[in-house]
């Protein structure tokens, strides 16, 4: 099963990325839009990797010279980026350097791009906290204050387990698999729902409390959290075999999957249901699509692959940009973060496009059109 626009969604999207790069110039998307359009934005954000990402998603699919050339154009931001240690007081780098330079050295064999995405990975692996055994997500390495780590490091965690293919040097796997391990024995609760964050005692290592920073409160499913469960459990099978994140799949998808609303789009929390005023996050749903393609492509699983590709449809209906006049994104209704009394977020993209939706979204219509394609993360 193919859904009957995918040709159309994929010119639609070919039409959105050139615009954006016409808008954009040498510059890059920043986190999320502003009523619905993307200005101008440095190399300086988490997310600014999804955007070359995007870029390199429509090379594949079109195959036109200029994208290819704008994508590898970005690669010596990134390169200039790691060397510098501009703006990477964090863990995302695999959300900056897979999408970017692990891609740009896949598909075109730079390797500029590869010894860059190594030192991000290398610089990855120095936040690793031996006490508590995981990757410190934000903040000063030891800052007691930061002792912790989120859910969305799943996603980077695929950086890890790539450089330890590419270089031969296990010291990255070893990273990647204690933190994974960490990771699901904390985040993952008994209703198959997660944390978004979990915090560790700096002086012992042992778990603390899981708590929020992004979902409307500690004990609530912020979705895309859910969302990065689903998707980095599968990309750690991809690399493992392993059992355990076979089980993590399954229990955050069916979570998911039995928590959308009638008219799919999750809200931003699954505290929120049909009724709700609170604003949709269209891009929690376009990761856990590319979770389920990636492991349906993994096991052969054909029923998740239909199940995946029936949201895709309705993701494509009722989100997808199809008028350049009205946004350069690709995906409208996502959230980047919304405050409640409840946590310490701020408003922030609500009910923008965002980076990774665009990213997310075109990587499904990349996963539709060719099944098996294969991954940057």
């Amino acid at each position: 099963m193919i859904f009957s626009d995918l040709d159309k969604a994929i010119t639609y999207a070919e039409k959105q990325t050139e615009k954006s790069i016409k808008d954009l110039k040498d510059k890059f998307k920043p986190s999320h839009s502003t009523n619905n359009i993307y200005p101008m934005s440095e190399n300086d954000e988490w997310t600014n990797g999804m955007w070359t990402g995007e870029i390199n998603i429509l090379y594949e699919l079109t195959k036109r010279g200029d994208f290819k050339e704008k994508a590898l154009e970005h690669v010596g931001a990134f390169k200039y980026r790691i060397d510098e240690m501009v703006s990477i007081n964090n863990h995302d780098m695999g959300f900056l350097y897979s999408p970017s330079c692990v891609a740009a050295y896949k598909l075109y064999g730079s390797e500029d791009g590869k010894n860059s995405a190594i030192k991000a990975a290398d610089y990855l692996i120095s936040r690793y906290q031996e006490k508590g055994r995981f990757i410190q997500a934000w903040g000063p390495i030891g800052d007691p204050n930061n002792y912790r780590l989120i859910i969305d490091c799943l996603m980077n965690i695929p950086l890890l387990f790539w450089a330890s293919e590419v270089t031969g040097d296990n010291k990255y796997r070893k990273v990647a698999l204690a933190h994974f391990e960490t990771s699901i024995a904390c985040v993952l609760r008994p209703d198959d729902s997660t944390y978004h964050t979990y915090y560790f005692d700096p002086e012992t290592g042992s778990p603390l409390r899981g708590v929020t920073h992004q979902g409307n409160r500690n004990d609530s499913a912020w979705a895309r959290g859910q969302a990065w469960g689903i998707y980095g459990s599968a990309l750690s099978y991809r690399y493992t075999k392993s059992e355990k994140a076979m089980e993590v799949f399954k229990r955050t998808l069916e979570f998911f999957l039995n928590h959308l609303p009638e008219s799919v789009i999750p809200y931003w929390d699954f505290d929120f249901t049909d009724g709700s005023s609170e604003s949709r996050d269209s891009s929690a749903l376009a990761i856990a699509i590319c979770g389920m393609m990636e492991m349906s492509d993994l096991t052969g699983d054909k029923e998740l692959r239909e199940k995946a590709l029936k949201l895709l449809e309705e993701l494509y209906n009722k989100c997808a940009v199809k008028d350049p006049e009205i946004s350069n994104g690709q995906l409208l209704h996502g959230v980047y973060c919304r405050k409640t009394p409840t946590n310490d977020a701020r408003d922030r993209g609500v009910d923008e496009c965002n980076t990774w939706g665009d990213y997310f979204y075109v990587e499904a219509l990349m996963r539709a059109k060719n099944p098996g394609w294969k991954a940057y993360w």
